[in-house]
């Protein structure tokens, strides 16, 4: 049972805020923190304030007893956050992984307070049986059935976090743990895998750029494919880039949010 939707969100811990200029917001992904931007942030600062926003259950952030870690609750922690920070224009907001899932929906329960999304490495997943190719199929069953196991079997998966961490491209500094496991396992099931990205997307009426690896361990082809076609959305594949943040992906995410 989740909170209370009268209830206030609770505030997330805004862990970095440098630069001047343009804001910037960026939102992690599952089981990580902000360490995420590590790569990020450094090609931007001189040009814009870049404020790093660790997720509810996550990094510095609290751990709410009754959370449920729905796309909602997230999505309401941030809205709060973001209004604590007292911006005065339209911000520029990036997601990473789980976080390219919060974002859109953010976006389209927020429209005036986003000029510009991008969305890096999102696991944009859709019930299999609407997907048209076979092999499309397939790639999604796996990642959902590989989820479900995981969240059903605690005890393997946090006994070896440091490899299920390497499995999910989570960096070791926030390996699944006893801490983390609840966040975890509840955001995989209300937010990664209930996900409502497709529809959020069409919703939108700012730019919207992807940009991912084509080496990226959780891509979904059809999935993207979809994604691509909604109207005011690009897609930038990166050779040789994973699903992880490094400086080759580093670099095309300071280009796109540079990008007017």
């Amino acid at each position: 049972m989740g909170w209370n939707p009268f209830r206030r969100a609770p505030l997330l811990h805004v862990a970095d805020d440098r630069g001047s200029g343009p804001v910037v917001v960026f939102i992690h992904g599952i089981a990580s923190s902000s360490i995420t931007w590590t790569n990020v942030v450094p090609l931007l600062e001189d040009r814009f304030r870049c404020i790093s926003i660790d997720l509810l259950g996550f990094g510095g952030s609290p751990i709410p007893e009754h959370a449920d870690y729905t796309l909602a609750e997230h999505v309401a922690a941030i809205a709060r956050t973001v209004a604590s920070l007292r911006l005065r224009e339209p911000f520029v907001l990036v997601g990473h992984s789980m976080g390219g899932l919060i974002a859109p929906r953010y976006a389209a329960r927020h429209p005036k307070q986003v000029r510009r999304l991008v969305l890096v490495s999102p696991p944009i997943y859709i019930t299999p049986t609407a997907l048209s190719m076979d092999r499309d199929r397939s790639v999604q069953q796996f990642y959902l059935r590989a989820y479900k196991w995981l969240r059903e079997n605690p005890a393997f998966t946090i006994k070896n976090g440091g490899i299920i961490g390497d499995m999910l491209a989570i960096p070791r500094s926030m390996d699944i743990n006893e801490r983390t496991w609840v966040p975890f396992v509840k955001s995989l099931e209300h937010t990664i895998e209930s996900q409502t990205t497709i529809s959020d997307l069409a919703a939108l009426r700012v730019p919207v750029e992807i940009v991912y690896g084509d080496l990226d361990e959780f891509s979904s082809p059809g999935g993207m494919r979809i994604a691509e076609r909604i109207r005011g959305v690009t897609v930038t594949r990166v050779r040789g880039a994973d699903h992880l943040i490094g400086k080759r992906l580093a670099r095309a995410v300071a280009r796109s949010v540079d990008e007017e």
